[in-house]
């Protein structure tokens, strides 16, 4: 379990490899795909922290998301101040704010 710290860089290289993902898919209480956060440049790092909530909590309900807003650290603060910057940090806002929960789903290369 990883106690997250100050950075967002700090706090990444505490996360587990994303090697073999290919992507993660966010579903609702429907079954239907939300979002999907694909394992490429950019997005890397979003992809790591999301793997991590599903091994740690399961789900992303308001304690995932309150965790994973703590993992992004300054990010989460940016989020807040330019809504739309960070929109894989905004969905946690909302889900830590009584937003619906979402079912995490792992894809796995080849998968």
């Amino acid at each position: 379990m990883i106690q997250p710290g100050a950075t967002f860089k700090d706090n990444l290289q505490q996360l587990p490899a994303i090697d073999g993902v290919e992507r993660i898919d966010l579903v609702d209480a429907h079954g239907a795909v939300v979002a999907s956060i694909e394992n490429q440049p950019g997005k890397q790092g979003s992809l790591a922290v999301y793997q991590h909530l599903k091994q740690r909590f399961g789900a992303l309900d308001a304690e995932a998301a309150e965790h994973g807003l703590a993992v992004f650290a300054e990010h989460t603060a940016d989020a807040r101040e330019r809504p739309g910057a960070h929109p894989n940090v905004d969905r946690l806002l909302a889900i830590a704010a009584g937003g619906a929960p979402l079912s995490i789903e792992v894809v796995a290369v080849g998968g």
